[in-house]
């Protein structure tokens, strides 16, 4: 059989249909976008628990009676203390407030991201399937070409078999069938090489986008990864902020302290407790 006239170093591989690389890519994409969106729903689940938790305390401090028949200076702490409980509630239903706002900013940025992604794939799918189309047609072509050469090769064999054992009449029809053939396989040739030729220029621009594709998948990722981890890194402080702020109450033994100075027996209690919690001596 006669060698197709397209097939040396255009021989097509069924590699060429593959996206498994590309899918590996989409996959870790889509993995990240769902990180982002578990972080997302925690800050919001957070922001539910600290919201409640202060509307608990402020309920709490108001609504709970504590102490309402002791007078003077222990009244007066009383009612410190209870507006340091309600000011942590505060400082609970604000945090709420800051998570949702950040819980937001996450999903504006996955959202941000969704949309620009979603331009690439739409090429990269349309590339796709216009490959995978041509693939066929190539594969087609080859299918009608090597078809030709083996009907090439049986009328040759046919006109060299009965070259003395039929009349000229009959030998005429083997040459006219031999031409056919010969005519049928030179337009599946043309055929077959121009489709393995359209081939390779899908396959090179699919190649080039492919390139762009990674390219821009592999800034998005960074910016997500460093927008995550700075959203995590802000999260991180928000708690220890409010830590912080919790710690810069002024102690409610100091407030007794300082309020007991005309009761020889509280003022020496209070003086103990002060001194034993800060460590230090007051005059």
């Amino acid at each position: 059989m006669q060698e197709p006239l397209g097939a040396p170093g255009r021989a097509v591989s069924t590699d060429l249909t593959s996206t498994v690389g590309y899918d590996s890519i989409i996959q870790h994409l889509n993995d990240g976008r769902k990180n982002c969106k578990e972080f997302e729903d925690f800050l919001k689940e957070r922001a539910i628990i600290e919201e409640k938790y202060g509307k608990e305390l402020i309920n709490l401090s108001k609504k709970k009676p504590c102490g309402q028949t002791e007078l003077n200076t222990l009244k007066r702490s009383l009612d410190v203390f209870k507006q340091q409980i309600d000011n942590v509630g505060q400082g609970h239903i604000q945090l709420a407030q800051t998570l949702r706002e950040e819980a937001k900013k996450m999903e504006d940025f996955r959202e941000k991201q969704k949309l620009h992604r979603k331009k690439i794939e739409l090429i990269m799918e349309a590339i796709h399937k216009n490959r995978n189309l041509q693939y066929k047609k190539t594969m087609e072509a080859k299918r009608l070409y090597e078809q030709r050469c083996r009907d090439k090769d049986e009328a040759e064999q046919a006109v060299h078999r009965n070259a003395n054992l039929v009349t000229q009449k009959q030998q005429e029809k083997l040459f006219l069938k031999l031409a056919q053939t010969k005519s049928a396989l030179e337009d599946t040739d043309r055929s077959y090489q121009q489709s393995v030729t359209t081939m390779e220029k899908i396959r090179e621009e699919w190649q080039n986008e492919h390139i762009k594709a990674c390219e821009f998948f592999e800034t998005q990722e960074c910016e997500r990864i460093n927008y995550f981890r700075n959203a995590l890194w802000l999260h991180v402080n928000q708690l220890s902020l409010g830590c912080v702020q919790n710690d810069e109450v002024p102690p409610l033994k100091i407030f007794i302290f300082l309020h007991t100075k005309q009761n020889p027996i509280l003022f020496s209690w209070a003086l103990s407790c002060v001194t034993s919690e800060l460590g230090c001596g007051l005059d």
